[in-house]
This record gives C-alpha cells, structure tokens and sequence, in this order.
C-alpha cells in the first residue's frame, strides 16, 4: 500500500513574531487576533465616530468633533489620517488607535478621516499608498458641497486640508505630499500641510539612536525589504528614505507647512532630524516645525494616552492644525 504523508510546510521567508510570518510561497500566517472596538460616540470627548466605505477596497472611520456636532456654522480643518504599525499591523477598529483618534480629533477640532489602507504584507508597497491617494482624493470630492458624505460637505472648509500619521502612516502622509505637488486633486483642493509623528523613515547609514537601539534597529533592518521585495535600493528606496543619493528633492514637497514630532528615546529619531534638517535646506519654500518628546520611546502616546507627554504631543499637533 502506497504511504501517504502531509505536504511539507513551506519555508519561512519574513519572520516577525509574534505578530506574523510570511512564508516562501507567498503565503501569510497572522499570529495574533487582534481586538475591535466600533465606531461610536465617545463620551469622554465629545467625538462622534462612524464607518463609512471610499472604495470596495478601502473602508474609512469619520470623527467628528463636539462643536461640529452641535451644527456649529464655522467649518473645521479636515485631517485625512494614516495609521502605523509598519504598514502591518493594526486597523480602524484598533482600541488603542480608536481611543487616540478621538483625542486627537477633539483637541485639534479638526473633522478627521482614518483611512484604512490594505496591509502588508498581504498588500505590499506601493498598495498602501494607493488605497491612501484614492481616499485623499475622494475626500477632495467633496469640496462645494458635493460628494456622497455629509460630515465632510456640511463641515469642512476645503482651504485647510491636511495629511498626518504616526510611523508608517507618517511616511504616507510624506510621500502624498511629493505625489500632490505633480497631481491636481479634485475641486483644486491644496494641501495646507502635513502632521508627522515619529516617522517611518529609515537607510543604511546607521545613526546614534539607532545605535542605542539594537533590536529595533534589527527589525527596521528587515522590514522595508519585506515590504516592497521589487525594490532595488532596499532601505535606500526614496520612499523609506526621502535623503537617499537619487531621492527626488524635498523643495517639491506639495504642501505649506510641515510638522515633524519625534520621540527621545525612538530608534528612527536621528533620521526625522535628519528629514527635517534637509526639508529646511532644500529650497523648500514652506514652514517647517520640530518637536521632540523628551524621555519616550516610539508609540508612547497609544499606550500612555493620559501621561504628560501625550497631552502636551496633542497640544502641540493642536497649535499647528489652528
């Protein structure tokens, strides 16, 4: 009688435990279920919350303020928001980001629009960046009143349109950017600016704090490539690192101001320093602004949402989305 056995298991390619792996034939294994928490209205803040879908790919979660809410008749600055998580983990149901968004939206009274790009690495570089340029520019639709959403119709004033994200989200906002000073959004809609909180930026040149930061530094190592396996300048990609020899300049930034936050003790903080120093040599013809959070680490504002430093980092996103 012929034996039978199972097939073996294909090699592991990506090993990111304890979130996931990616294996050698393309295939996925998520290791970890991940809590949900729904659209609502938060009584801690005022925000209003719902889910909304942009495109049969990408689903979208809408804040709205207190005083919007109360049919105030002034309009509000929309921010059009970009999660991080390495471009692969979290959601728009994520508790800890959900918590956040509504701090951040009422703080900042700003009508805001999470968007929820597909992840990697089921959806690899440059997916996320499209799914995010489609939902900038449906949001754009909506200037004079039109587009199928009346949060952003009845409430947003279309002359302050801006783009933020923490960590990869932060590098989306970034790279939207380059991409609107060539492309026209609809309505004419121009980008006020952008919010950059710890950005995903990373190279091969090593840096200080990435130095003092080796296993990170390990992941970060390994995590472009994962992302984007066609890319022959691995993290050198002007998309990872806008300084990289060959990097389109930054005088083309497509926006009037540019906020960079970064985090004392983060391994990628050398190089927003680094972005920012260069945006401000480029020729750039905006306003760009730093601020460093003294003694936190990448992400603390998610895990210590009520600490000093979160409170005075909201402030501070606050003051510039005026």
């Amino acid at each position: 009688m012929a034996s039978s056995s199972a097939a073996p298991m294909p090699a592991v390619a990506h090993d990111f435990s304890p979130f996931f792996r990616v294996y050698e034939d393309g295939s996925v294994e998520r290791m970890t279920i991940e809590e949900q928490i729904p659209a609502s209205f938060d009584s801690c803040t005022g925000v209003t919350s719902k889910d909304i879908s942009i495109s049969a790919d990408v689903p979208a979660r809408l804040y709205l303020p207190k005083i919007a809410a109360a049919a105030s008749p002034n309009k509000l600055p929309l921010v059009v928001y970009f999660r991080g998580g390495g471009f692969c983990m979290m959601s728009l149901s994520t508790p800890i980001l959900h918590n956040h968004l509504n701090a951040f939206a009422a703080a900042s009274n700003v009508v805001l629009l999470h968007v929820n790009y597909r992840r990697a690495p089921e959806h690899r570089i440059p997916v996320p960046y499209e799914d995010s340029w489609a939902a900038v520019e449906w949001a754009a639709s909506h200037r004079g009143g039109d587009g199928p959403e009346p949060w952003l119709a009845d409430h947003v004033d279309f002359d302050r349109v801006f783009l933020a994200g923490e960590s990869a989200g932060a590098n989306i906002a970034h790279n939207l950017a380059m991409r609107a000073a060539e492309r026209e959004l609809p309505g004419g809609v121009r980008l006020s600016g952008i919010v950059l909180v710890q950005p995903y930026f990373w190279g091969t040149e090593s840096t200080p704090s990435a130095e003092a930061n080796p296993e990170m530094t390990a992941k970060l190592d390994r995590l472009w490539p994962m992302l984007c396996p066609t890319s022959a300048s691995g993290n050198d990609d002007p998309r990872v690192n806008p300084v990289a020899p060959g990097a389109p300049s930054l005088a083309g930034l497509g926006c009037e101001r540019v906020l960079v936050c970064a985090a004392e003790k983060d391994a990628m903080r050398d190089w927003a320093r680094i972005y920012y120093e260069a945006l401000r040599r480029s020729g750039w013809r905006g306003e760009a602004e730093m601020y460093e959070s003294a003694g936190e680490d990448h992400g603390f504002y998610l895990h210590d949402p009520d600490g000093e430093n979160a409170s005075l980092l909201l402030g501070r996103i606050a003051a510039f989305l005026s």
